[in-house]
């Protein structure tokens, strides 16, 4: 299982967010320092968001994200705010790894299928669940769409893999949401990545134990409550 640092950009610094929620915010500093320190640190692989543009729909920190994707020499998933053609392949271009589509995967399902058949698995989407509904723009709007229905129209149209946020959850420090991890991963045959609480090492056991492709870890890893030197070993 990867274990995968979260480094949530907005307005060019290195913030977490609880549940969401843009004016609960605590920032921690430059956000490619911090990318360097976890590459340092023994990370694999990086999740990238940009918040500003998850909220605004335009990539408002393509310039920390170009700087960050020049140092890294680990793989970096990117997601925020990524709705056209155009975006996504100027990412890869930039050498990133896997492009995360969230609010437009939902309201644009034939974009989906167009961008899966010309990126193929560098195509991820980040599912977003309340209360087991699917959440968008930035997680301040609730649709009616059950996140385990969008789970499997998402294999239908051939994505590989799949982020899936319980945005309760998230920068809870509380743990994730097993249950909803585990209906997934059994409806579906993607790649499963879990978000949103990951707080302790029995937290990261499990969801390795439950045989998941990979766990993001946010706000655990920036108030010292994990170590990722120590979640990795």
């Amino acid at each position: 299982m990867i274990v995968f640092p979260a480094i949530d950009i907005r307005n060019g610094k290195c913030v977490r967010l609880v549940q969401g929620d843009y004016s609960q915010e605590d920032v921690y500093g430059n956000p490619v320092q911090m990318a360097m320190k976890w590459q340092e640190e023994g990370a694999k692989a990086l999740h990238l968001v940009d918040l500003d543009g998850a909220l605004y729909g335009t990539a408002k920190n393509i310039f920390v994200i170009k700087e960050i994707l020049q140092l890294s020499i680990i793989p970096v998933q990117i997601g925020g705010g990524i709705r056209s053609l155009t975006q996504i392949e100027r990412l890869l271009h930039m050498g990133t790894a896997r492009v995360i589509l969230g609010t437009k995967a939902l309201l644009d399902p034939t974009f989906v299928k167009e961008a899966v058949q010309e990126f193929g698995e560098s195509i991820a989407v980040s599912i977003d669940a309340k209360e087991g509904y699917v959440a968008t723009n930035g997680w301040t709007k609730t649709s009616t769409i059950l996140a385990l229905d969008f789970a499997k129209q998402l294999e239908d149209v051939g994505v590989a893999t799949i982020i899936y946020t319980d945005i309760a959850k998230d920068g809870m420090l509380a743990g994730p949401n097993l249950q909803g991890l585990k209906q997934i991963d059994e409806v579906v045959q993607m790649d499963v990545i879990a978000s949103g609480g990951i707080t302790s090492f029995h937290d990261v056991y499990e969801l390795k134990r439950m045989g998941l492709y990979g766990a993001i870890v946010g706000k655990a890893l920036y108030t010292g409550k994990l170590t990722l030197s120590d979640v990795i070993e």
